[in-house]
């Protein structure tokens, strides 16, 4: 069932009030989501290829990066081609139904996984025992609630609680957000409760007492100097602020449109703040796997790995040739805020040197190794 207003008119070809894209302005929409898709589904692609690479990476706490990696890169391969080719508002019914069910059930997925994160993590960090690394029941048990969780809040469109549709001018579908009767806005507002309210409170909890049981040294590793206490607060500093940028603006657009007068939001004003919520499968990779040392040094020596191949295989330094045997560990379940694991959990040594790490002799280990 497509959604009444802008979306409608463009997709029959009339132009009510304006409220179409110029041509011009649907190109740059469009370039705007095939450059978010394009960077979203590689980097999160990229994240996949380390899990699969390094096994020092499949601890517990990483597979709810891997699950958020996923989601992401569904959300990409599922929500970019149809911006890109005729549109939302020109696609059938069907098929718009059914890209706004997949593209919201991967958002509120990575959101969810998220929240999930950053809750175990205040928990890992503040733990007085020693991560069991082993242990895969909480963490499988937070994946299946997220996903869980989200066919609870996508589902029910389909089946008459609301529906899905064009959005905005009609280059992307979603839940409707312009019908105003209350069946609609009954799910709008409890979409807004439950799938961003709740998980960003989550999320703000955990890290704020995290950063406030690292600033006063209770139960935290002794080790822990006032570096990395400005580090955690930086990364919490950054993951709040882009959660607020990429999420904020569309749940706001959104109320507006249901809320609000008709006409009150611009095609401009509808289809910015998607791109901007689309983004988030661009800076969370970045975030939450790149900026943390583990993975890091583990892409690092992936691409030394994969240089030496490419010049000798038996130049191939010793820990790509035993990362090449499937050789190598579990790493420590327990990465903090800003990739660091818990004291006294050293990886094999065969795994995701850092930079610059060199093996002085056979069977030596390197000084620096992944999560290190």
């Amino acid at each position: 069932m497509p959604a009444p207003g802008a979306a409608a008119a463009c997709g029959d070809g009339r132009d009510e009030a304006g409220r179409c894209l110029s041509p011009a302005g649907r190109l740059a929409a469009a370039v705007c989501l095939g450059a978010v898709g394009s960077l979203g589904f590689c980097s999160n692609l990229l994240v996949l290829l380390l899990f699969w690479r390094f096994r020092a990476l499949r601890s517990p706490i990483n597979l709810l990066l891997l699950n958020i990696a996923l989601s992401d890169l569904l959300g990409c391969a599922l929500g970019t081609p149809l911006g890109l080719t005729a549109g939302a508002a020109a696609a059938p019914g069907a098929a718009c139904a059914w890209h706004g069910f997949a593209t919201a059930l991967c958002g509120i997925i990575s959101l969810v996984s998220l929240a999930v994160l950053s809750y175990e993590r205040y928990c890992t960090m503040t733990r007085t025992t020693e991560a069991d690394t082993t242990n895969y029941r909480k963490t499988w048990a937070g994946i299946i609630l997220s996903w869980t969780y989200s066919l609870l809040w996508t589902v029910p469109p389909r089946f008459g609680w609301s529906s899905y549709g064009p959005e905005g001018p009609g280059i992307t579908c979603s839940v409707n957000w312009h019908s105003k009767d209350a069946n609609n806005a009954s799910y709008i507002v409890c979409l807004f409760v439950f799938c961003l309210v709740i998980p960003f409170a989550i999320i703000v909890y955990s890290y704020g007492k995290l950063l406030c049981a690292v600033r006063q040294g209770s139960s935290i590793n002794k080790g822990l100097g006032r570096s990395r206490e400005q580090r955690i607060l930086v990364m919490v500093v950054v993951m709040v602020v882009c959660f607020l940028l990429c999420w904020l603006p569309y749940a706001a657009v959104a109320l507006i449109a249901t809320f609000g007068k008709p006409g009150l939001i611009t095609p401009a004003a509808s289809i910015i703040p998607a791109i901007l919520a689309k983004s988030s499968t661009v800076y969370n990779p970045i975030i939450y796997v790149f900026l943390n040392k583990q993975f890091y040094r583990c892409f690092v020596a992936l691409l030394r790995c994969n240089k030496s191949t490419e010049s000798s295989t038996r130049a191939l330094p010793r820990p790509c040739r035993a990362l090449q045997r499937g050789q190598g560990g579990v790493g420590p379940a327990g990465t903090a805020l800003a990739g660091q694991p818990l004291a006294g959990q050293p990886l094999a040594k065969s795994q995701c040197p850092a930079p610059g790490d060199t093996v002085a002799a056979a069977g030596a280990v390197p000084k620096a190794r992944c999560g290190t």
